[in-house]
């Protein structure tokens, strides 16, 4: 938007530095936000309810005659008014009033008011309602303390989306003498988001004058002409903020409408640009051509060496990846798979074919335990190849972190695991060809790029990008548009569904005898706590406390126990204590959610399963059921469950399918949650929302590709619009 864009809030009536500053505090500088700060929901004003026909809790318009106005002194000193229309009365009571109010609230005077319908002691009752007196042609009245404007009388006809109501809402946008903005009785009111120090008053007046600059300055369509629009963006932002008065209600509410869909369409096909745009980016400088035939002979032992034969999915994506590889492009592929499908022998597979290439290979994971688990799985396989690994994480110090890092600087180290500590400064590779990142969502794109920037070599890194969590296909087409997505759907053979259990804790005792009775029959188990708090003092005192307990319950069986604040080597010794099979149980928190792999481990209960997420609970699961015997997860949860809390327990009950689990997370709590935080830079969005805009994402794809390809001016317009700053992922 050429002059929105860059036309500060404090250009408009009644933006002071006070509420500038609070404006900028919630994200809105300038007048452009404030357009695309669209309404939460409506309010009907635009009819009259008789009061005959009101009903307790509705939200209603009522005119009628003052009788009685007066002065009430009980427990609380209120202002008390008795309206009448002819079909009964209604009590208007205020809390909060001023003198100008009593005067205008006579015996006698016409006044037409908003509010919430409650029961009183009397009849039907409306606490602080916002009203105006009627006096002929003209008006007068106050407004209730903290409550918004209301909206005056105009002369205009809703014209429709094609047509400018615009010129009735700067009538509007006047102030009366308490300089509270009016706006039409002809459109719905709206209910913006708002935060403290703002009222709804101001965001109206705010936005009407948004809105009236809009007509003065108005934008061109992006979007090409024949993508099935109904609204133009200019006819879409004054719809949303102005609503006729017949207007669904219900489209508005589920963001459904067609002015929502224009504006929702236009901002993933600005974000899906902005990602195909990092992709450019990342594939302007050459990667090296990593041969596959070089790496047939060690890719061939690997797999002969195996106890198993790889599923038909792992083949298929190592192949695609070999093919990638192989190309003097960078690859950006993104590898998901359930819980167990073998995506680190694919990750094993591609390392191997960088390395006999002459590259050196990375591999970072969030946690230590996974690292771990991964520098475990990595020496089984790569130290009979002759291939040495090193290991780097946050507790590796003084002389042995120097020592790893000469050798990974020198190339002396051809593979290399780790943490974040593989990103620091001190960190510095001899050739690097291939990163790879596990748990993506854990980390963010720009840590991923970071690492690659310290390839050593003439151009950029092949990159692939693992994840244990799968994702809807509806929001990798979002969030991973710059990757491309091979999906391990198939998991390998004899491994045993989980049987799922929804406990009430009440029946703890029953729980604790099932763990005693699998762990005397020679099985191990898991018993993982939680805490709403994101404290690790507090979690490992959770912990800790119900391992004293176990312990306690079950003086036979040795208890191990694992939380975030341990020593690093103390919580290895346990892990490893708990992979030999020494400690029959173990009390852990959230830590063993990824990356451990005991296959005599059966049984897994999860304490207060409700407080978390879908995705979390089924990676906890999936740490039983690696062995060949059956397994069950018991979520032992405390009553009364929520509402949500219910439907993703019952969806864990239904299914051990990840990526139908997957699906529900996103329907159930969002893109935000199911992505990570570190994850969703890009995805703060202004009006789209997932899953509600799911059905967009095709043609979101076929408008941005054929926009790159014959339009690349639009890109870079519909980027800026839309993204603005963020698009900066892209110079990384």
């Amino acid at each position: 938007m050429a002059v929105l864009e860059t036309l500060p809030v404090t250009a408009l009536r009644g933006v002071g530095p006070r509420l500038a500053q609070q404006l900028a505090d919630y994200g809105v500088t300038q007048v452009e936000d404030l357009l695309f700060h669209l309404p939460l929901r409506y309010q009907d004003r635009t009819r009259v309810t008789p009061i005959a026909a009101l009903q307790e809790g509705g939200e209603v318009s009522v005119e009628g005659e003052v009788r009685l106005a007066d002065i009430v002194f009980g427990r609380r000193r209120s202002l008390v008014a008795r309206i009448q229309d002819g079909t009964g009365t209604l009590t208007l009571r205020f809390f909060h009033f001023t003198a100008a109010q009593k005067h205008s609230l006579q015996p006698g005077a016409r006044v037409r008011c908003f509010g919430q319908v409650r029961r009183g002691a009397s009849g039907y009752e409306i606490f602080h309602p916002e009203y105006r007196v009627v006096t002929g042609d003209q008006e007068g009245g106050g407004i209730a303390r903290g409550q918004g404007e209301w909206p005056r009388s105009g002369q205009r006809k809703w014209p429709g989306p094609a047509g400018s109501h615009i010129e009735g809402i700067a009538r509007g946008a006047s102030s009366h003498k308490e300089g509270i903005h009016k706006q039409g009785e002809e459109t719905l009111t709206p209910v913006y988001p708002t935060t403290n120090g703002i009222g709804q008053a101001q965001w109206r007046k705010l936005c009407a004058q948004a809105l009236q600059r809009l007509e003065q300055a108005q934008p061109r369509d992006l979007l090409p002409a024949g993508s099935g629009l109904r609204f133009t963006l200019v006819e879409a932002l004054r719809y949303l903020h102005a609503p006729p008065p017949d207007a669904p209600l219900n489209q508005l509410l589920t963001g459904t409408h067609p002015a929502q869909l224009r504006l929702a369409l236009e901002e993933l096909v600005a974000h899906n640009l902005s990602l195909l745009r990092l992709r450019e980016k990342q594939q302007e400088r050459a990667a090296p051509a990593l041969q596959s035939r070089r790496a047939g002979p060690l890719q061939q032992a690997l797999l002969t060496g195996l106890p198993f034969d790889p599923t038909a999915a792992q083949l298929r994506v190592m192949q695609e990846i070999g093919r990638d590889l192989a190309r003097p492009l960078p690859m950006l592929r993104l590898v998901q798979g359930d819980v167990g499908s073998g995506k680190t022998l694919v990750a094993a597979h591609a390392a191997l074919q960088a390395i006999a290439n002459g590259y050196q290979v990375a591999l970072m994971a969030p946690t230590e335990i996974l690292a771990e688990q991964h520098r475990l799985n990595f020496a089984g396989w790569f130290e009979p190849l002759g291939i040495g690994l090193e290991w780097l994480s946050g507790r590796v110090k003084g002389r042995a972190r120097k020592a790893a890092t000469d050798r990974i600087a020198s190339g002396e180290a051809a593979m290399v695991i780790g943490t974040h500590a593989l990103f620091q400064e001190d960190v510095g590779f001899h050739r690097l060809g291939l990163v790879m990142v596990d748990e993506q969502h854990k980390f963010g794109v720009h840590q991923r790029l970071a690492l690659s920037e310290k390839a050593g070599i003439d151009g950029r890194p092949h990159q692939l990008v693992l994840t244990a969590t799968p994702i809807p296909r509806t929001l990798s087409m979002v969030a991973y548009a710059d990757l491309d997505c091979s999906v391990i759907d198939e998991l390998p053979p004899g491994r045993q569904p989980v049987t799922t259990l929804l406990v009430d804790s009440q029946r703890r005792e029953q729980v604790i005898a099932r763990v005693a009775s699998a762990c005397s029959e020679g099985r191990q188990a898991y018993w993982v706590c939680t805490l709403i708090e994101e404290s690790d003092a507090l979690q490992a005192q959770a912990a800790e406390a119900t391992a004293e307990l176990l312990q306690e319950a079950l003086p036979e069986l040795t208890i191990g126990l694992v939380h975030g604040r341990m020593k690093p080597a103390d919580k290895a010794a346990v892990m490893a204590a708990f992979k030999a099979g020494t400690v029959a149980l173990l009390v852990a928190t959230t830590v063993i959610e990824v990356g451990v792999d005991v296959p005599n481990a059966s049984l897994m209960i999860i304490e207060n399963p409700e407080r978390l997420g879908l995705a979390q609970l089924h990676q906890l699961r999936g740490r039983v059921g690696r062995g060949g015997g059956a397994s069950h997860c018991v979520l032992l949860y405390q009553s009364p469950l929520s509402r949500g809390g219910k439907q993703r327990l019952v969806a864990m009950r239904e299914s051990n399918d990840g990526f139908y689990i997957a699906e529900r997370d996103l329907e159930l709590r969002g893109p935000g949650e199911v992505l990570g935080t570190r994850q969703t830079g890009l995805m703060a969005f202004r009006i789209a929302e997932l899953p509600t805009h799911n059905h967009l994402l095709d043609q979101v794809q076929a408008i941005a590709g054929n926009l790159q390809r014959e339009d690349p001016a639009v890109v870079d317009e519909l980027i800026q619009r839309w993204t603005g700053s963020k698009a900066r992922f892209a110079e990384v």
